[in-house]
């Protein structure tokens, strides 16, 4: 009996152990699985996170590109709108009166001890614009006393900044902000546009003439091609006003006429106007007043 309980004992600790290798092989076998499944999952996350990340590229650039087509578009059409409302201000104010009522907002009369003559805003801060011979007295001085008067009667003391007296211009500074006159391009100037001139001829005050360009780049009496010839009446008083087109923009500053002729008045070109300004405010204030 003893011994049979041996080989029953013995037999069965055979099939444990059978057993345990059993398990543990399908246990490694589970654990080579997963790790495999890992692995594999592992590899589909890394290449959608891959195709997502090139996606978003894709998606970043088309972004950007439509962007900068939208800007350049808009640029186009900004143009078009501007060159739209500036026919249609220049078919609206056929007739100047408009114009006028805006521009006479920038035009004052300059007055000396010995004289007057007009001038124009350029700056919001109170720069005028004016020839240089409205300030001097016969012996060719300059004014002490210059003033300033406004179509309200506002009188404002000037103050005398410089000047180029080869193109018969003087800066003026008074206490004032306002609405200005921009310069028109006088490059762009046509022989047989419509322009006005508003002055002071012979004292009265904020007068205004029409008429057309009959020429450009006439040779002043400095020598200089930089003229506009116009058949708008211009008479003493009228020296330093504004001669402006149809858009409202200045195109000249009317300066001198032939004494024994009509209709053939010179306006001092705005390009000069523009170079003559900047190059005093450059050496004097150290800055540049028109851009």
């Amino acid at each position: 009996m003893k011994r049979h309980h041996k080989i029953v004992l013995g037999g069965f600790g055979t099939v444990i152990i059978v057993f345990m290798v059993i398990m543990g092989i399908l246990m490694n076998g589970m654990i080579v699985k997963q790790t495999i499944e890992n692995n594999q999952l592992k590899e589909k996350i890394e290449n959608l996170q891959s195709e997502t990340d090139g996606k978003i590229n894709e998606l970043a650039v088309s972004m950007i590109n439509t962007r900068h087509s939208l800007e350049t578009n808009f640029a186009g059409l900004d143009s078009t709108i501007n060159k739209e409302i500036d026919l249609l201000k220049a078919n609206s104010y056929e007739d100047f009166s408009g114009i006028i009522e805006e521009s006479i907002k920038s035009i004052f009369t300059i007055r000396t001890l010995t004289g007057q003559g007009t001038g124009f805003l350029l700056t919001e801060d109170g720069y005028l614009m004016t020839n240089a011979h409205v300030l001097a007295n016969p012996e060719g001085e300059l004014s002490k006393l210059i003033q300033a008067v406004t179509k309200e009667n506002e009188v404002y003391s000037a103050e005398y900044v410089g000047g180029i007296m080869n193109l018969d211009l003087a800066l003026l500074k008074i206490d004032y902000s306002g609405q200005i006159l921009e310069l028109e391009n006088s490059d762009t100037i046509e022989i047989g546009e419509k322009v006005i001139a508003i002055g002071n001829p012979e004292g009265f005050q904020f007068s205004v003439t029409d008429g057309i360009v009959s020429a450009k780049n006439r040779i002043g009496l400095n020598n200089l091609e930089a003229y506009i010839q116009t058949n708008a009446e211009l008479n003493p008083g009228n020296s330093g006003g504004p001669l402006i087109n149809k858009k409202g923009k200045v195109i000249g500053m009317n300066n001198f006429k032939m004494v024994e002729s009509e209709g053939l008045g010179f306006a001092l070109e705005s390009n000069y106007i523009k170079i003559g300004v900047n190059q005093i405010s450059q050496e004097l204030l150290n800055r540049t007043l028109i851009d």
